[in-house]
């Protein structure tokens, strides 16, 4: 997760690393790619969602776990939503953006049809940090 988000960094993205696992096997991993793909929706989590999507042939995802360097934003956390995953755990909070603590509370606030358990703070200074010398460096 980690590595995904340093090089999603060192390809000059903003870092964010994903990866999703179900059964004990991750089977999608991914980082922000929204500069390179021209991509308005790259995030690493929407990544990771569609390639899990495909290898498990089903757009829904139950009973699958997605570890994310930073918290989520509203349209990442509404896609977890759909996508009906069934926990989330992120590293870093987003506090101008965050979708799921910080700033809203989407996946636990029972408004919509699916909810998912939330574990944050797991390696959140490291994962912090990355981003915080991101833009140390891009300023």
């Amino acid at each position: 997760m980690i590595a995904l988000q340093e090089k999603a960094a060192s390809l000059g993205e903003v870092p964010v690393g994903a990866v999703l696992i179900s059964a004990g096997e991750v089977i999608a991993r991914a980082g922000n790619n929204l500069i390179a793909a021209h991509d308005p929706v790259g995030h690493a989590e929407i990544r990771v969602l569609r390639q899990a999507a495909r290898h498990l042939q089903n757009y829904r995802l139950p009973d699958t776990t997605i570890y994310v360097t930073l918290e989520p934003c509203a349209m990442c956390a509404a896609a977890m939503v759909h996508a009906r995953i069934g926990r989330l755990v992120f590293g870093a909070t987003d506090p101008k953006a965050g979708g799921v603590v910080s700033q809203y509370a989407i996946g636990r606030d029972n408004k919509l049809n699916h909810s998912f358990s939330i574990t944050g703070n797991i390696l959140a200074e490291k994962c912090s940090l990355i981003i915080k010398e991101f833009f140390q460096k891009r300023r």
